[in-house]
This record gives structure tokens, sequence and C-alpha cells, in this order.
């Protein structure tokens, strides 16, 4: 037999959903005026070198606040800094040396894409994929050089055969090794690795599951452009992304002065099911600060 409902319970009823509606629309606010993402939306990091002048103790505090996970493009020599604010390193800095020779590689000019490289790359990056794993973090960035005149299948072969020597130490550790697509045309000339076909054939030849690659959509966009079918096509192979706003790789307001929009972006890299970091990597032009907290909520999605 059913209870009967009588005007008491009813009313305590109603009073009962509306609470549970004020608390909803309370954290809904909160997190709308903090910028914060949702467990549901994109982790969102930000790159630490686009804001060179806040310290970084300070910057950590207001990327905390903001809502973000993680701030990036960092060594291990910053990683207790970022701890102590709880939190990560999305997508850990790539390490430097000098070869016997006295070349300096590890960075975008001098990278996998030369055999000579390959015995100081394969050291350091040992290293660095260690110091990754003891922190509890997943990514080490990469760079495959500029060309200098070779050829890009040849580069290609070459960097297939340097990563391979790492590979087995990047599985064991549960890291990825992450190249980055950087266009050729304004921000870095000659580099090899400009163009997301050309990624995706290193990353097949490579095979292994630790291997990906770094989607930079404002180089991508002044590369190729197609920039959310690109991203449909090729969500197997990304691993992480960065934005900024084309032209000027600025913050990307006002929208109606940009061809990256970046709302139906941030929708389409949720559509495919990534869950790893975008990381916002624009060169603030007005406060640094008010930049990032509205790029951070115009990409929460």
């Amino acid at each position: 037999m059913s209870t009967p409902i009588t005007r008491r319970t009813a009313l305590r009823s109603i009073a009962g959903a509306a609470t549970l509606a004020a608390v909803s629309r309370s954290q809904a606010t909160a997190q709308s005026a903090s910028g914060a993402t949702t467990a549901a939306g994109i982790r969102q990091s930000v790159c630490k070198w686009c804001f060179k002048d806040i310290p970084l103790e300070k910057f950590c505090e207001a990327a905390k606040d903001i809502g973000l996970e993680s701030v990036e493009l960092l060594n291990p020599e910053d990683f207790p800094t970022l701890k102590k604010y709880g939190l990560s390193c999305a997508m850990v800095s790539n390490p430097t040396a000098k070869t016997p020779q006295g070349v300096n590689v590890g960075g975008i000019p001098k990278g996998w894409n030369r055999l000579e490289h390959h015995d100081t790359l394969v050291e350091v990056y040992g290293k660095r994929i260690a110091a990754v794993a003891d922190a509890g973090f997943e990514n080490v960035i990469c760079f495959s050089g500029n060309r200098e005149k070779m050829d890009d299948e040849k580069g290609l072969e070459n960097c297939a055969i340097g990563l391979k020597r790492i590979m087995a130490i990047a599985e064991k550790q549960r890291v990825n090794v992450v190249m980055e697509l950087l266009n050729s045309k304004l921000n870095h000339k000659d580099y090899m690795c400009d163009r997301t076909p050309w990624g995706v054939a290193l990353a097949k030849r490579i095979g292994s599951e630790r291997f990906k690659l770094l989607y930079d959509i404002y180089h991508m966009q002044i590369m190729e452009g197609d920039v959310i079918q690109t991203i449909k096509d090729n969500a197997a192979y990304i691993g992480h992304y960065h934005t900024a706003g084309n032209p000027g790789r600025h913050e990307f307001e006002p929208q109606d002065q940009q061809e990256l929009n970046y709302p139906p972006i941030m929708r389409a890299i949720k559509a495919t099911g990534f869950k790893g970091f975008v990381g916002q990597e624009f060169l603030p032009k007005r406060d640094a600060l008010t930049s990032l907290r509205a790029a951070v909520k115009l990409c929460a999605v």
C-alpha cells in the first residue's frame, strides 16, 4: 500500500529539491568565476615561459586559483614548487647537452634527425624519463631538429632510428616522449616536424604507444589549417595540445579578430575521447593573469 502524501511531506520534498538546486547553482557560479574546468571538461595546463615575468611560486599560486591542473615546460628542479601547490607538469621540458664535438643538442634546431646526435640524446633522455617517472608525471617533449638541407624522408628515418633506442625505457617507466609540431614559415624556420602527416608517419615507424605528437593549434593553423578535421583524423597519435591566437600568437580575444575559434576546437578534441592536457601557450598583450583566466574559461567546454 502506498503512503499518502501529506501537505507537510510535500513541502519538505520541495524544500529539499530547492536546496539541492541552490547548492548546484552556487557551485556552478563559483566554478565559472574562477575559470576552473569540470571533471568532464578539458584538462588545462599553462606554459610558464609565456609568463616569464611572474616568479614561479607566485605563478603556481595564481594557476591554482584559476583552476588549472598543471604548469608545464619546466625542469625537474621546479617539481617541488609545483607539488607544493598540488600541480603537475603536464609536459616536462626537453633536456639538452653538448655532444663530444661540442654541439648543443636536444633543443628545437638540433634534435633527433641527425645520427651523430643520438648517443648524447639517448643518454640525457634516459635520465629525463627517469626523473619524469619519479615525479609521477607522464610526458616529456622532444624535437626533430632543423632540416639544414636534409631530405624529409632521411630525417624521418633518422628520427625513428634514434627514438626507438629510448622507447623501451619510456615504456617501462610509463612516460610518453612527445614530439612537437611547429611551423617553419614564421617562428621556427627550417624545422622538420612541421606538418601533421610527417609526424604521424614517424609515430607509425616507431610503433610505440609511448611516442606521441604535440599538436600545436597555432603552429598548425599557419602550416595546414583545417584544424578540427586534422584533430579528428589523427587523434590516435596526439598526446598533447597547445593553444595561441592567430595571427600574432597572443590571447585569442576578441574572437572576431582571430582565425581560430577555440570553443569548437576544444569540443572537437573532447569528442575524440582525449584524456590528456591542453596547454595554454600564448603571449599575453594585456594583464597576463587576466588574459590567462579568460583563455581558460573560453576553453572550458
